[in-house]
């Protein structure tokens, strides 16, 4: 690729699309796979984690777990191509990353030492995904109900949330390690950060937008120098090994475990359609009803078929959504690349061994500015909501903050009913609920409210920058949605977009 020959649009490979919907973008075959890539990296640690966890809780051997690495891998590969692409009825056709739930570990967990084992939590998977297929429609209709201040509320508290997950792989990524928070580990992590960064400002436009792979990649070579990278066990084990069906078993049938399956199944429902609202929003596409439904269903018929395959529950990655956001790369394409790497890298264990050697601490460093980016967009959405003479600003204050508590105090609902714990232990889950229920109390059900709202609104009015009046000449005024000057004639006015093209 000539990068001096060709302007920033080609060189990042860029083709227009005849629907006009940005994701449907598509870019050269070189750079789908390349920012592809950069999507299995950012989320490859979310994905491997919790077979690892839920795998340990069931005593496996080193071996079972890396089966069910490799499964988990496989499904998320072909539930994210499913997402992307889209079959009738089945697939929102957004740039999403699916993967392996973090919601549900704790509660397989559970269900793994309730007796059950494994094949309780895969039987209680197929059952309760099913249901969750069938009550889509109900979750669809919300639509309505996430105007840009549920909508930014939701994306701020996704992008603070996984702000913790930064901070741990940052830290080393197991608490349990003589070397977790060492200056080394943090050190790595600040280096990766400062090429993520110095690749943003200096590079060219395909560079920057694949600042966060080469910052991995370069991050990764210096951890080498330093005696910080292990590719000692990349060797080890098989090349190509296909899932088999029921590994471990047939699955089997508790009632229990399906019912508190069911409401993991709620909070994936919820988390998955607060994530296909937010990446239609950074990407600046039209998201209704239909679509969020149609994302559901993709998201509910993956889990349902994952215990096949010996993988668990489905749903959309946060962390990607954040990729979108700083890379600018809309394209779902590039997303069904990723997915279909991930389905090699299920395939082909010893693939997903050389990815597992990137050290934990370079995936810290590039997640502290992915995540902060998706926090950004929200902000950046929260800013179009008006604040005058409404309660809005108390509805974005209690919402972040109720989803911020499961975040700083973890054991804050441990004390509470499982099904209770399980809901609001996740801070999206529960800034979601929050700024549902306050949005419906305050700007739905009117009945009630004040004229001037309470102390909540004040300091919200209007206030004007002085040096956006230095343009301005005396004698200039507005009138009728136009800019006159003091000799009566009209002023354009270009959007901010605009003004910066030239």
């Amino acid at each position: 690729m000539n990068l001096k020959k060709k302007p920033a649009a080609a060189a990042a490979g860029k083709r227009t699309s005849h629907t006009g919907r940005p994701e449907d973008q598509r870019l050269s075959i070189g750079s789908t796979f390349a920012y592809g890539f950069q999507h299995v990296l950012t989320m490859y640690g979310g994905i491997i984690a919790p077979p690892l966890i839920i795998g340990a809780a069931a005593g496996m051997t080193s071996q079972d777990i890396g089966l069910l690495i490799a499964a988990c891998l496989f499904v998320g590969g072909l539930a994210t191509i499913l997402q992307t692409v889209g079959i009738p009825f089945f697939g929102s056709q957004l740039p999403l990353v699916q993967g392996v739930s973090f919601a549900g570990v704790s509660t397989m967990v559970a269900i793994v030492h309730g007796g059950g084992g494994i094949q309780a939590v895969f039987g209680s998977v197929i059952v309760a995904s099913v249901i969750g297929l069938l009550i889509t429609p109900l979750f669809s209709k919300i639509i309505r109900f996430f105007p840009p201040v549920v909508t930014g509320t939701v994306i701020t508290t996704i992008g603070l949330t996984l702000m913790p997950v930064a901070a741990n792989w940052a830290m080393g990524g197991n608490n349990k390690a003589p070397n977790y928070g060492s200056v080394s580990n943090i050190g790595l992590a600040a280096a990766t950060m400062a090429i993520v960064l110095l690749l943003s400002k200096v590079g060219s436009a395909a560079i920057s937008r694949l600042s966060i792979l080469l910052a991995m990649v370069l991050g990764t070579l210096i951890a080498f120098i330093f005696g910080m990278a292990d590719f000692s066990k990349v060797g080890q084990g098989e090349i190509v090994a296909f899932p088999t069906p029921f590994a471990f078993g047939p699955p089997v049938f508790e009632i229990a475990a399906i019912i508190s399956m069911l409401i993991v199944i709620l909070v994936t429902l919820t988390e998955t359609s607060a994530d296909i609202i937010a990446v239609g929003e950074i990407v600046g596409t039209k998201v209704d009803s239909k679509r969020i439904g149609d994302g559901l269903r993709a998201d509910m018929l993956s889990s349902a078929i994952s215990p096949l395959f010996n993988s668990f529950t489905q749903s959309a990655f946060a962390q990607n959504v954040g990729l979108v956001a700083i890379t600018g790369v809309k394209s779902r394409f590039v997303v069904s690349a990723g997915g279909l790497i991930l389905v090699i890298l299920g395939l082909l264990p010893v693939l997903g061994r050389v990815v597992a050697a990137v050290p934990t601490p370079v995936l810290g460093g590039a997640g502290v500015v992915l995540f902060g980016t998706v926090a950004a967009s929200g902000i950046r959405t929260l800013s179009k909501v008006e604040y005058k003479n409404n309660m809005n600003l108390i509805i974005v204050a209690a919402s972040i903050g109720f989803g911020m508590i499961p975040i700083a105090a973890p054991s804050f609902y441990d004390q509470f009913p499982s099904w209770f714990g399980t809901i609001f232990h996740s801070g999206i889950s529960s800034a979601a609920v929050m700024a549902i229920l306050l949005n419906l109390l305050f700007n739905h059900l009117r009945a009630g409210n004040s004229e001037n709202q309470s102390v909540f609104v004040a300091g919200t009015g209007r206030v004007v920058k002085e040096e956006e009046l230095k343009c301005l000449a005396d004698g200039d005024r507005f009138e009728g949605g136009k800019l006159i000057d003091c000799d009566g004639k009209e002023v354009p006015v270009q959007s901010s977009e605009k003004a910066s093209e030239h």
